[in-house]
């Protein structure tokens, strides 16, 4: 894809965001399964959910800005992020170990997330596309939510118990 306007890097990273946002939920169901810890694949369970729930609100944009149209695409960086969460499962024993390395890989696609989402609704603002904006900052604000769950669960439990394995 050619990109000679502001609104085609716009176009471009969110058909790059819809196809992360689709690529996650298959990793998520996974991620969910691998984990020894409860709370950890609850957490997974949950974020799933909500995944589910912003690519419902990338739709809900495509359908109230008549200009934006989403391009077949899939995004390498994802699925680079999902294949190093696939190496931690493959490499570690069902524990608080590989706990331990599943939220750094999970905080790592959240990373990417607020990136994203935050470049995107800088572009829709500067656009003018009103509504795009405030749907981006939501799932902005469950992205950045969802590191900082991830955060409290590695400091205050995953973590902990992964250092008593050494």
């Amino acid at each position: 894809m050619n990109m000679n306007t502001v609104e085609d890097v716009f176009i471009h990273l969110l058909s790059d965001t819809y196809s992360a946002e689709k690529q996650l939920t298959k990793a998520l169901a996974k991620l969910a399964r691998e984990a020894s810890s409860d709370k950890l694949s609850q957490a997974f369970k949950a974020h799933l959910e909500e995944t589910q729930g912003q690519i419902e609100r990338i739709d809900q944009l495509v359908e109230a800005e008549s200009s934006i149209k989403i391009k077949r695409m899939k995004c390498v960086a994802m699925e680079g992020l999902i294949e190093e969460a696939n190496e931690v499962i493959e490499s570690t024993q069902k524990n608080e170990v590989r706990d331990a390395a599943l939220i750094a890989a999970a905080q790592k696609v959240e990373h990417y997330e607020i990136a994203s989402y935050g470049t995107l609704a800088t572009l829709a603002e500067q656009l003018g596309l009103r509504k795009a904006v405030k749907l981006l900052n939501e799932t902005l604000e469950e992205e950045k939510a969802t590191d900082l769950k991830l955060s409290d669960l590695a400091i205050n439990n995953i973590n902990q118990k992964a250092g008593n394995k050494s």
